[in-house]
């Protein structure tokens, strides 16, 4: 049996649930931690499940942010530094990296009070999270509002990229399933994942026994 709804119906749920059931019915996602700093250099840290690949050349990244209308440090420190760090959550920092999620106040850093570790490159004027398997440094690029609901979609350009060589295929392939990265499911749902497979890229009329 299956469970069918429409938009009024949606409208009309516990809000609680409707968060739940909207966050988690369009799939895994990317675990990763964006890390800031104040103009001050004040640290800031904070779990995401909304970044996406935008393009390859040049690199760019986004990520999705909550409207505008509470202080949003994560946005506010791009705004006012032009930088920011990706990092991809494993699953042995994963519960810490949860914590991040709680609204603590400006002049509290997330990597102290969650107990991860604050790490700098020499070139990166932004702090990474020395845990994470994929590190990426990012020079913000544009950000679009959202005029449905007021959401704010970031663009970064990755400046300098921090992954184990090992993890690299020749044709560089990162093989996720090496470096323990999770996948999110809604808010606070962490998973392992495991490889299915990897294919040649399709065409018209694949014989199915082809990418088998």
């Amino acid at each position: 049996m299956f469970k069918k709804l429409n938009s009024k119906e949606i409208s009309d749920l516990d809000r609680f649930y409707r968060i739940n059931l909207i966050n988690k019915i369009s799939g895994y996602k990317s675990g990763n931690l964006i890390g800031t700093n104040s103009k001050s250099g004040r640290s800031n840290l904070a779990v995401f499940n909304s970044v996406i690949h935008v393009g390859a050349n040049p690199p760019y990244l986004g990520f999705l942010l909550r409207p505008h209308t509470v202080e949003r440090h994560t946005y506010e420190n791009i705004l006012s530094t032009g930088y920011f760090t990706i990092n991809q959550i494993t699953s042995e920092i994963h519960k810490k990296a949860h914590t991040t999620s709680a609204s603590y106040p400006r002049e509290v850093s997330e990597f102290k009070a969650c107990n991860l570790t604050e790490w700098y490159s020499k070139d990166f004027p932004v702090p990474f999270v020395a845990e994470s398997a994929i590190k990426i440094g990012l020079s913000f690029v544009e950000e679009n509002a959202i005029d449905c609901n007021g959401t704010i979609f970031i663009v970064g350009k990755i400046e300098t990229l921090i992954v184990p060589e090992s993890a690299i295929s020749d044709d560089g392939d990162v093989r996720l399933e090496e470096l323990d990265t999770v996948a999110l499911g809604g808010l606070d749902t962490y998973y392992t994942a495991k490889k299915l497979g990897r294919y040649k890229f399709s065409r018209p009329n694949i014989d199915i026994e082809e990418i088998q």
